[in-house]
């Protein structure tokens, strides 16, 4: 029985097993195998519990298709040049994991949306900023722009940059134009991340990747609004699109207009009120009269429902009780 118990006792007191990297990354959900993106799980998956997929607001999609048909052509009269421009990808996150990640040399557009009394940030990449004083400046076609990197942006470079960006915006506010005015202002040029802050780090954003190609020359475009900015029109957005009306069915609407127009309604026509006793009401027996206070010229009142429409007199016409219209009723404000 001893020997039995110190058996025991050793096997308990052995090591415990020490996990390494790989099985640590696993359990965790951060392995990169190729089905990662599609099976995540554990912490990984919880980290990403809060954020918002751009796909549940499906106007969007349809709002910067618009901005890159728009800007293709506005773009080709700025700088009299062949532009190309396309959207790479649009992808929801967050907003500081967003700012970790910018590529610098960039400068940052803040903008503000008028309407919707909040911001959004553009940002252009080293090598538009490059691509586009090239252009405005008269630069040879068929040459890479020269890049100088590890100085700071000049004025020139600055100020034709933001040139850019006021056009861009302009697209913008177009491409919103269908769903709902709106108008984006530039507010100010930034080089650092960290000036450029106009959402909490943990807020969930879109952003919307637009590659701009001017034959050997060109750059990237990044949009991002946070989805406080587009909460004013989530309705709008959570649109299905159909035709350029943007999730408005014309045929549907003529058609209930049409019925509703056929609609029967039943108009009642009130002769007397009167208030009684719950008593009152329970000893009315058969053979009971009720007195109306309404004489054979006062007018009555014509309601359907609760509502009041009109007022008129109780006549004849061949042989039917007929009522004549005197005048209509004005109806009172809903909020009223």
């Amino acid at each position: 029985m001893a020997a039995a118990w110190g058996a025991a006792a050793e096997e308990n007191a052995a090591p415990a097993r020490v996990l390494n990297q790989a099985e640590i990354d696993s359990l965790l959900g951060f392995d990169g195998g190729p089905s990662a993106e599609d099976s995540r799980s554990g912490m990984h998956r919880i980290i990403s519990s809060g954020l918002v997929s751009y796909e549940r607001l499906p106007m969007l999609e349809i709002v910067f298709d618009r901005l890159v048909r728009i800007m293709s052509t506005s773009l080709r009269n700025f700088t009299s040049d062949n532009v190309d421009v396309s959207i790479d990808n649009i992808l929801s996150l967050r907003f500081g994991d967003y700012l970790n990640s910018i590529p610098l040399p960039a400068m940052l557009a803040v903008f503000k949306a008028e309407e919707w009394d909040n911001y959004g940030l553009m940002v252009v990449d080293s090598a538009m900023i490059y691509s586009i004083v090239d252009v405005l400046l008269g630069g040879r076609r068929g040459t890479a722009a020269m890049r100088i990197e590890g100085r700071p942006y000049t004025t020139i470079e600055r100020t034709l940059v933001e040139r850019l960006i006021q056009v861009v915006l302009t697209d913008l506010s177009a491409s919103f134009d269908p769903l709902c005015p709106v108008t984006f202002k530039f507010e100010r040029l930034e080089v650092n991340p960290r000036f450029a802050t106009i959402s909490r780090l943990s807020n969930a954003a879109v952003l919307a990747r637009l590659r701009v190609d001017m034959e050997d020359r060109g750059g990237r475009m990044e949009l991002l609004l946070p989805y406080a900015t587009l909460e004013p029109v989530r309705e709008l957005l959570l649109q299905q699109f159909m035709g350029e009306k943007f999730g408005r069915d014309s045929i549907w609407e003529t058609h209930l207009a049409e019925e509703l127009w056929a609609t029967d309604v039943d108009i009642d026509v009130v002769l007397d009120e009167q208030v009684m006793s719950l008593a009152d009401v329970m000893a009315l027996q058969p053979g009971s009269q009720i007195v109306l206070a309404c004489g054979p010229g006062s007018p009555v009142q014509l309601r359907c429902g609760a509502v009041t429409l009109f007022e008129g007199k109780v006549g004849r016409r061949k042989n039917r009780v007929a009522v004549r219209i005197e005048n209509e009723v004005a109806q009172l404000p809903r909020d009223a």
